[in-house]
């Protein structure tokens, strides 16, 4: 069941006409504070709002704590019989002399949805904030069941290793991925390095080759040169 924002659900008109109704004579200011939120899922038997109030300059008397409860498409006055059994569907306990009142819901279901507010009176004071209301807590009952702290915190420990084992992991991934990287570049050089040295050292045989052969050449030219020369020589100087 949705629950209704309680600023537009919770009619203050008919909480101060209650009050109202309470009485009214002298002079005080109470300040009324509960939770804002409170959320629980259908196992739970039972849930508890606790509800603090202050005073100032009110009568030695004991105020009068009064609950409220609205839910989207109705108003309800809780508790105006005491509601002091655990019997009943909610259970008022108040511990004036602290400062403090309590409102048990009892067998809870998804129905129980809806903003409680608390309102404590002085019925002898007719000053204006004699009778006060806290800002309501809504009471929100899940139909699924919510997780336990207990498991809640073993959750988060096991989400935090697992962010960080995953950062470990890429952590080691890049690591490694710049050392191949490193790696690869080396072995391009020393390849490179390599081709560059085999390349001079067949430039310098394929030279030495050319050079002896063209000594070779050279020689056996001069030669030639040297026999053709006799051979004309000898032809000249017959009769």
């Amino acid at each position: 069941m949705g629950i209704v924002n309680k600023r537009k659900t919770v009619p203050g008109l008919e909480i101060n006409l209650i009050l109202f109704y309470v009485g009214a004579a002298g002079a005080c200011t109470v300040s009324v504070v509960q939770p804002a939120h409170l959320e629980v899922d259908y196992t739970y038997t039972a849930v508890t709002i606790r509800c603090t109030f202050s005073t100032a300059g009110c009568p030695s008397q004991q105020p009068l704590s009064l609950w409220f409860r609205y839910g989207v498409h109705w108003a309800e006055h809780l508790c105006s019989v005491g509601c002091r059994s655990e019997a009943d569907k909610f259970t008022v306990r108040e511990a004036l002399d602290q400062n403090q009142v309590s409102l048990t819901v009892n067998r809870v279901t998804p129905n129980d949805s809806a903003v409680y507010i608390c309102g404590i009176a002085f019925p002898d004071s007719s000053a204006p904030r004699a009778k006060q209301t806290g800002g309501g807590t809504t009471l929100v009952v899940r139909e699924s069941k919510l997780l336990s702290k207990e498991l809640q915190g073993v959750f988060t420990a096991l989400l935090a290793l697992l962010s960080m084992y995953i950062i470990g992991i890429c952590v080691i991934f890049i690591v490694l991925s710049k050392s191949r990287s490193n790696t690869l570049k080396r072995k391009e050089t020393e390849d490179s390095q390599k081709k560059k040295s085999a390349r001079r050292i067949f430039q310098e045989i394929a030279q030495e080759l050319y050079h002896k052969r063209y000594v070779e050449t050279s020689q056996q030219s001069e030669k030639d040169n040297t026999y053709e020369n006799r051979r004309a020589l000898s032809n000249y100087e017959r009769p």
